[in-house]
């Protein structure tokens, strides 16, 4: 029943990845128009992005991995890491909305955090309940990410933003289901997955930002 249900989450992650990239909104889809070009400093921001969330993920894995394995020492330098990571994320964007928007974004990204570990502990001690419990708690936060950003960047509509973050967190789930039952082949796919995902997300976020402060970039 599990497997099932699973494969079933994975494919509708996959699905609502490639959805959000063809059809996503007027605003993301004008942002990243072939036909307009790019400065220096748009791509520099660009590929920033792009390391700073693949870092995120990159991380997180690592802590599910640690943990699954056992190896108490590799889970707690990488969730060290999850911290540091989702600090420079949240303080890349200092630079055009203020420390106070930064300090703001970085406390969701701990709550995000704190949700997929919740998932990670129940999924690995076979808790549905309390799995359940983290899911509601990821779309909770998804939607105070989603609210946050939007009213910062008219760019950034609400509700392609929560399609972003709900298969975001579709991967994060999926993967660590796959760890839980030691199913390493189909965690590579995911994490193939996962990372096109992180980079749709980094370019709709570098985009919205050079459309948003034209002169800066």
């Amino acid at each position: 029943m599990l497997g099932k249900i699973f494969q079933n989450i994975f494919k509708t992650m996959i699905a609502v990845s490639a959805m959000v990239a063809l059809t996503g909104s007027p605003s993301y889809a004008h942002c990243n128009s072939t036909d307009m070009k790019e400065t220096a400093k748009a791509v520099e921001l660009r590929q920033a992005q792009r390391d700073l969330w693949i870092g995120h993920v990159f991380w997180v894995r690592n802590v599910a991995l640690a943990t699954k394995a056992g190896d108490v020492k590799a889970a707690q330098v990488a969730e060290q890491n999850v911290v540091k990571n989702a600090r420079a994320i949240a303080d890349s964007v200092a630079p055009v909305y203020g420390k106070p928007a930064a300090d703001k974004l970085f406390g969701l990204l701990a709550g995000h955090y704190g949700a997929v570990k919740e998932y990670m502990t129940a999924a690995y001690a076979g808790n549905e309940v309390a799995k359940d419990a983290a899911v509601a708690k990821m779309t909770g936060n998804a939607n105070e990410i989603a609210t946050f950003l939007s009213s910062a960047n008219p760019n950034w509509p609400k509700e392609t933003l929560m399609r972003l973050l709900s298969a975001h967190a579709g991967h994060h789930i999926a993967q660590i289901e796959a760890f839980a039952k030691n199913d390493y082949a189909t965690e590579a796919e995911i994490w193939d997955a996962m990372k096109d995902h992180m980079y749709m997300i980094a370019d709709a976020l570098a985009a919205g930002i050079v459309k948003q402060f034209p002169k800066k970039f």
